[in-house]
Protein backbone atom coordinates (compact mmCIF):
# COMPACT_ATOMS: atom_id res chain seq x y z
CA UNK A 1 0.00 0.00 0.00
CA UNK A 2 3.19 2.34 0.53
CA UNK A 3 4.32 1.65 -2.97
CA UNK A 4 0.62 2.64 -4.51
CA UNK A 5 0.63 5.92 -2.27
CA UNK A 6 4.54 7.02 -3.13
CA UNK A 7 3.60 6.25 -6.69
CA UNK A 8 0.72 8.26 -6.95
CA UNK A 9 2.32 11.07 -5.45
CA UNK A 10 5.23 10.74 -7.63
CA UNK A 11 2.39 10.86 -10.47
CA UNK A 12 0.98 14.14 -9.32
CA UNK A 13 4.02 15.88 -8.88
CA UNK A 14 5.50 14.65 -12.01
CA UNK A 15 2.03 16.36 -13.81
CA UNK A 16 2.26 19.53 -11.76
CA UNK A 17 5.55 20.13 -12.99
CA UNK A 18 4.92 19.23 -16.28
CA UNK A 19 2.03 21.60 -16.66
CA UNK A 20 4.04 24.02 -15.50
CA UNK A 21 7.04 23.87 -17.72
CA UNK A 22 5.29 23.85 -20.53
CA UNK A 23 3.06 26.91 -20.32
CA UNK A 24 4.87 29.58 -17.68
CA UNK A 25 7.06 31.55 -19.88
CA UNK A 26 10.74 30.99 -20.92
CA UNK A 27 13.37 33.30 -21.74
CA UNK A 28 16.00 32.09 -24.70
CA UNK A 29 18.91 34.06 -25.84
CA UNK A 30 19.61 33.56 -29.37
CA UNK A 31 20.37 34.95 -32.70
CA UNK A 32 17.77 34.52 -35.12
CA UNK A 33 18.90 33.13 -38.53
CA UNK A 34 15.62 33.65 -40.50
CA UNK A 35 11.76 33.84 -40.62
CA UNK A 36 9.40 32.03 -42.58
CA UNK A 37 5.47 31.06 -43.37
CA UNK A 38 4.68 27.24 -43.27
CA UNK A 39 1.37 25.67 -44.13
CA UNK A 40 1.14 23.42 -41.01
CA UNK A 41 -1.77 20.38 -40.84
CA UNK A 42 -1.75 19.50 -37.55
CA UNK A 43 -2.23 15.65 -36.96
CA UNK A 44 -2.34 14.12 -33.46
CA UNK A 45 -0.05 16.92 -31.94
CA UNK A 46 -3.01 19.02 -32.66
CA UNK A 47 -2.70 19.66 -28.93
CA UNK A 48 0.72 21.06 -29.12
CA UNK A 49 -0.42 23.70 -31.60
CA UNK A 50 -2.20 27.05 -30.88
CA UNK A 51 -5.76 27.80 -31.87
CA UNK A 52 -6.72 29.60 -35.28
CA UNK A 53 -5.24 32.69 -35.53
CA UNK A 54 -7.25 35.96 -34.58
CA UNK A 55 -9.72 37.29 -37.51
CA UNK A 56 -8.93 33.89 -39.60
CA UNK A 57 -10.87 31.29 -40.74
CA UNK A 58 -11.54 28.27 -38.55
CA UNK A 59 -10.26 25.22 -40.69
CA UNK A 60 -7.32 21.96 -40.23
CA UNK A 61 -4.93 23.58 -42.93
CA UNK A 62 -3.72 26.82 -42.17
CA UNK A 63 0.03 29.02 -42.36
CA UNK A 64 1.70 28.90 -39.68
CA UNK A 65 4.61 31.50 -38.67
CA UNK A 66 8.33 29.89 -38.01
CA UNK A 67 11.36 31.58 -36.30
CA UNK A 68 14.77 29.85 -37.01
CA UNK A 69 17.15 30.50 -34.39
CA UNK A 70 20.74 29.59 -32.91
CA UNK A 71 21.46 29.27 -29.53
CA UNK A 72 24.49 30.51 -27.39
CA UNK A 73 25.83 26.61 -27.72
CA UNK A 74 25.60 26.82 -31.54
CA UNK A 75 22.49 24.64 -31.49
CA UNK A 76 19.34 25.26 -33.61
CA UNK A 77 16.21 26.25 -32.03
CA UNK A 78 12.98 26.54 -34.20
CA UNK A 79 9.73 28.60 -32.51
CA UNK A 80 6.07 29.03 -34.15
CA UNK A 81 4.53 32.43 -34.02
CA UNK A 82 0.69 31.75 -33.37
CA UNK A 83 -1.37 33.39 -31.18
CA UNK A 84 -3.37 32.17 -28.52
CA UNK A 85 -6.16 34.41 -28.31
CA UNK A 86 -8.60 34.20 -25.26
CA UNK A 87 -7.73 30.36 -25.34
CA UNK A 88 -5.07 28.40 -22.97
CA UNK A 89 -2.51 29.27 -22.00
CA UNK A 90 -3.91 32.91 -21.06
CA UNK A 91 -0.96 34.65 -22.69
CA UNK A 92 -3.68 37.28 -24.55
CA UNK A 93 -1.59 36.95 -27.85
CA UNK A 94 -3.32 38.79 -30.93
CA UNK A 95 0.17 39.98 -32.61
CA UNK A 96 1.66 37.57 -34.34
CA UNK A 97 1.82 39.55 -37.66
CA UNK A 98 3.81 42.44 -35.69
CA UNK A 99 5.74 39.79 -34.00
CA UNK A 100 7.20 38.03 -37.06
CA UNK A 101 8.08 41.55 -38.75
CA UNK A 102 9.86 42.53 -34.97
CA UNK A 103 11.54 38.99 -35.31
CA UNK A 104 12.53 39.32 -39.24
CA UNK A 105 13.84 42.88 -38.72
CA UNK A 106 16.55 41.42 -35.77
CA UNK A 107 18.14 38.84 -38.21
CA UNK A 108 21.75 38.42 -38.26
CA UNK A 109 24.38 36.55 -39.40
CA UNK A 110 27.32 34.32 -37.99
CA UNK A 111 29.94 36.80 -38.75
CA UNK A 112 27.76 39.63 -37.07
CA UNK A 113 25.21 38.66 -34.48
CA UNK A 114 22.76 40.36 -33.05
CA UNK A 115 21.24 38.51 -30.15
CA UNK A 116 18.16 38.87 -29.24
CA UNK A 117 15.57 37.12 -26.39
CA UNK A 118 12.33 35.45 -27.25
CA UNK A 119 10.17 34.94 -24.27
CA UNK A 120 8.33 31.88 -24.56
CA UNK A 121 6.14 28.83 -23.80
CA UNK A 122 5.96 24.74 -24.76
CA UNK A 123 8.24 23.05 -25.85
CA UNK A 124 10.54 21.41 -28.76
CA UNK A 125 10.61 18.08 -29.76
CA UNK A 126 11.95 16.64 -32.82
CA UNK A 127 10.09 13.31 -33.01
CA UNK A 128 6.78 14.69 -31.99
CA UNK A 129 7.26 17.96 -34.42
CA UNK A 130 6.09 20.25 -31.91
CA UNK A 131 7.75 24.16 -31.48
CA UNK A 132 7.43 26.35 -28.59
CA UNK A 133 5.54 29.18 -29.24
CA UNK A 134 7.27 32.42 -29.27
CA UNK A 135 5.55 35.60 -27.28
CA UNK A 136 8.06 38.51 -27.23
CA UNK A 137 11.56 39.05 -28.42
CA UNK A 138 13.68 41.84 -28.13
CA UNK A 139 17.15 42.62 -28.28
CA UNK A 140 20.36 42.65 -25.34
CA UNK A 141 23.22 43.75 -24.90
CA UNK A 142 25.32 39.91 -25.72
CA UNK A 143 24.98 36.03 -25.03
CA UNK A 144 25.69 36.49 -21.66
CA UNK A 145 23.25 38.24 -20.04
CA UNK A 146 21.55 37.24 -17.28
CA UNK A 147 17.85 37.39 -16.80
CA UNK A 148 15.91 36.63 -13.59
CA UNK A 149 12.41 35.30 -14.17
CA UNK A 150 10.48 36.94 -11.61
CA UNK A 151 7.06 36.18 -13.41
CA UNK A 152 7.98 32.76 -12.79
CA UNK A 153 9.22 33.11 -9.13
CA UNK A 154 6.15 34.84 -7.76
CA UNK A 155 3.58 32.44 -9.51
CA UNK A 156 5.46 29.31 -7.94
CA UNK A 157 5.74 31.29 -4.63
CA UNK A 158 1.63 32.33 -4.71
CA UNK A 159 1.30 28.54 -5.44
CA UNK A 160 3.18 27.44 -2.96
CA UNK A 161 1.29 29.53 -0.67
CA UNK A 162 -1.77 28.53 -2.13
CA UNK A 163 -0.75 25.05 -1.58
CA UNK A 164 0.00 25.45 1.93
CA UNK A 165 -2.71 27.22 3.08
CA UNK A 166 -4.92 24.18 1.29
CA UNK A 167 -2.86 21.70 3.57
CA UNK A 168 -3.78 23.74 6.75
CA UNK A 169 -7.03 23.85 5.86
CA UNK A 170 -7.53 20.00 5.33
CA UNK A 171 -5.19 19.81 8.21
CA UNK A 172 -7.70 21.32 10.75
CA UNK A 173 -10.69 19.99 9.25
CA UNK A 174 -8.77 16.34 10.05
CA UNK A 175 -8.44 17.32 13.71
CA UNK A 176 -12.20 18.76 14.08
CA UNK A 177 -13.89 16.40 12.26
CA UNK A 178 -11.91 13.46 11.25
CA UNK A 179 -10.01 12.65 14.05
CA UNK A 180 -12.52 12.87 16.50
CA UNK A 181 -14.76 10.42 14.41
CA UNK A 182 -11.61 8.06 14.39
CA UNK A 183 -11.32 7.89 18.18
CA UNK A 184 -15.22 7.42 18.25
CA UNK A 185 -14.59 4.18 16.12
CA UNK A 186 -11.96 3.50 18.45
CA UNK A 187 -13.79 3.74 21.50
CA UNK A 188 -17.07 1.66 20.15
CA UNK A 189 -15.11 -0.95 18.83
CA UNK A 190 -13.14 -1.42 22.40
CA UNK A 191 -16.77 -1.32 23.48
CA UNK A 192 -17.52 -4.35 21.63
CA UNK A 193 -14.35 -5.77 22.06
CA UNK A 194 -15.24 -5.73 25.98
CA UNK A 195 -18.45 -6.90 25.71
CA UNK A 196 -17.51 -9.62 23.57
CA UNK A 197 -14.94 -10.53 26.20
CA UNK A 198 -17.24 -10.66 28.71
CA UNK A 199 -19.72 -12.53 26.97
CA UNK A 200 -17.04 -15.47 26.13
CA UNK A 201 -16.01 -15.32 29.91
CA UNK A 202 -19.99 -16.04 31.00
CA UNK A 203 -20.36 -18.38 28.38
CA UNK A 204 -16.97 -20.21 29.80
CA UNK A 205 -18.17 -20.38 32.95
CA UNK A 206 -21.66 -21.62 32.14
CA UNK A 207 -20.37 -24.46 29.96
CA UNK A 208 -17.63 -25.47 32.31
CA UNK A 209 -20.23 -25.46 35.51
CA UNK A 210 -22.51 -27.33 32.83
CA UNK A 211 -19.59 -29.73 32.33
CA UNK A 212 -18.94 -30.37 35.87
CA UNK A 213 -23.03 -31.05 37.13
CA UNK A 214 -22.39 -34.01 34.57
CA UNK A 215 -19.62 -35.52 35.78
Amino acid sequence: MRYVKWTLIFLVALSAFAFLNYNLPQKDIVRIADTYEKRVDPGENTWFWGSVDSGNAAGVNRDVFFIQAIQTNGRPMVYRNEDTGWGWPPYFKFDTSNLQAEAADLKSTKEAPQWVAVRHYGWRNEFLSIYPNAVAVWPVAGPDVTMIPWFNIIVLVLLALILLRLYRMVQRFRERRIDPMLDDMNQAWDRVEDHADAAGKRASGFWGRLIGRRK
